[in-house]
């Protein structure tokens, strides 16, 4: 069904229909503690000691991340800072806990507390050292169809001067420019430039980046929807991300921010590389298909 969205849990053709539903039960049960222990802090006014995030909003860059953190910015049980990107599981690592936790020292006793940086989904490091702090941490990820967000990519850094190529150069020296990368990034506190701006087809290889967190937080644990879907402001999408954060729903007619967005210049992109950006990424649209129900 096109643009059909799938709880990804629901999707685990892996388990048998009996321990699926067991596994439903627990998180349902798991998840009605946790709610029952917030109320009961915020009713106590009890703050926590060491106020760590329960969920991150992982990514992708150019899919929706701004929209979604307007979004629940303005939700009355959850805080998030006023910095959406903290950078703290890719940039700052170095900084240690601490520095990441006084991040939240600000939220209310009872509130779920949160954070968005959309480099954490396509840093090679970021899926370890979040599961270090929190190993039943929420993960949300928004996907925006992968040849369209390649493009605003792309377009994003010409607009910041980040990138002097032009689009069919910039895509062929992608991989010379993210040679690497990896061993840098992997350090605490390691940055390599390209790999956060000039990488533009691998940052859309989303099957690559999910299945990292899939291994370590279960998909029980794991939101992924169309970007696409939230700018629609359709309420059952907007649901599918109150319920598996466990707060209250949205008004029905809540305006949705559509927030940094571009300014249309890739519609100007000749269809020969829009068909070969789809060519390139193949793999991704059928591992989207055949695991989560995804399309576009």
């Amino acid at each position: 069904m096109q643009g059909e969205v799938k709880d990804v849990w629901q999707k685990s053709s892996q388990q048998p229909e009996a321990m699926r539903n067991i596994t439903k039960n627990k998180a349902s049960q798991n998840t009605g503690a946790q709610k029952a222990l917030r109320g009961l802090r915020k009713s106590l006014r009890i703050r926590e000691w060491n106020p760590r995030p329960h969920f991150l909003g992982v990514g992708t860059q150019k899919g929706g991340t701004t929209t979604l953190y307007e979004l629940l910015k303005c939700h009355p049980d959850i805080y998030l800072p006023d910095n959406k990107e903290i950078h703290y599981f890719t940039k700052h690592y170095a900084r240690g806990d601490r520095w990441y936790t006084e991040q939240f020292q600000s939220a209310l006793p009872g509130q779920l507390r949160g954070e968005i940086t959309p480099y954490y989904l396509f840093h090679e490091a970021a899926p370890q050292r979040i599961h270090t702090m929190r190993k039943r941490m929420k993960i949300i990820a928004l996907l925006r169809n992968p040849v369209e967000r390649t493009l605003s990519q792309y377009f994003h850094s010409c607009r910041w001067g980040l990138e002097m190529l032009n689009l069919e150069d910039a895509l062929a020296a992608e991989h010379k420019r993210l040679a690497g990368s990896l061993d840098l990034i992997s350090k605490s506190g390691g940055t390599h430039g390209s790999h956060q701006e000039h990488s533009y087809m691998s940052r859309s290889r989303y099957e690559q980046q999910l299945e990292r967190y899939f291994r370590l937080f279960g998909r029980a644990h794991v939101l992924v929807l169309r970007s696409e879907d939230l700018f629609t402001g359709r309420p059952e999408f907007i649901n599918i991300i109150c319920n598996f954060l466990n707060i209250s729903p949205f008004k029905q007619d809540y305006p949705i921010p559509l927030a940094n967005q571009g300014k249309g210049e890739a519609n100007q992109v000749p269809e020969k590389i829009r068909r070969q950006l789809r060519d390139e990424l193949t793999p991704t649209f059928e591992w989207l298909d055949n695991n989560l129900g995804i399309r576009w």
